[in-house]
């Protein structure tokens, strides 16, 4: 009953109330964003949802479109703004998906989209991190995120999987505020992004 309509319900409810209240500083970063960038302040990507099915991401963008002398895209640590560092230590880029939330491609609590080359990569088991919508924050986001090896963050997946519940994603929500609020593990010493999911050895 709870995965089936509540946390829908939930889902679209408190993504609603947080656009609303959250507006301003919407408002605020996109006006931000706009000045540092002079281009469209969101970032937008493909990512895999419930199933496997693609769906378009939603972020605040953090990175500038700076190529080398071979026209090629810069690293992100090269590439990343002073904005843009500041905009992922708050996770204030993440906001723009709660419209991913209200669209059904995402979830509240859930285990985060990754990239789309790594469907290919996975066991069984780490597929199964598909059986739920992704969602803003998981289980794996208020233990460790960044700091976690990828074997550590699909365990943390699959045990999301296997024990959704009123009281777990609750609890995962109150985290998900405190380490914001106290900006911890955001992110692994100074990488911007964990390092690429190459398969299993």
């Amino acid at each position: 009953m709870y995965q089936t309509f509540i946390k829908r319900l939930l889902d679209v409810v408190l993504s609603l109330l947080a656009l609303t209240f959250l507006s301003p500083i919407f408002l605020a970063v996109i006006f931000l964003i706009g000045c540092a960038y002079f281009e469209n302040p969101f970032f937008f990507q493909m990512r895999p949802g419930k199933g496997g099915v693609l769906f378009k991401i939603i972020k605040f963008k953090t990175m500038n479109q700076k190529r080398d002398e071979k026209g090629n895209l810069l690293s992100g640590n090269e590439r990343i703004t002073g904005i843009g560092r500041w905009l992922r230590k708050t996770s204030i880029d993440e906001l723009p998906q709660l419209i991913n939330v209200l669209k059904g491609d995402m979830s509240l609590i859930g285990p985060r989209p990754l990239l789309v080359e790594y469907l290919k990569l996975y066991n069984q088991q780490q597929m199964r991190r598909h059986e739920v919508r992704p969602g803003v924050t998981g289980w794996a986001q208020v233990n460790g995120r960044n700091s976690i090896s990828w074997q550590e963050k699909f365990e943390y997946d699959i045990w999301y999987v296997d024990h959704i519940s009123f009281l777990v994603d609750l609890k995962i929500l109150f985290l998900t505020i405190v380490k914001v609020i106290g900006i911890k593990n955001v992110n692994s010493s100074d990488v911007i992004t964990m390092e690429k999911f190459t398969g299993n050895k």
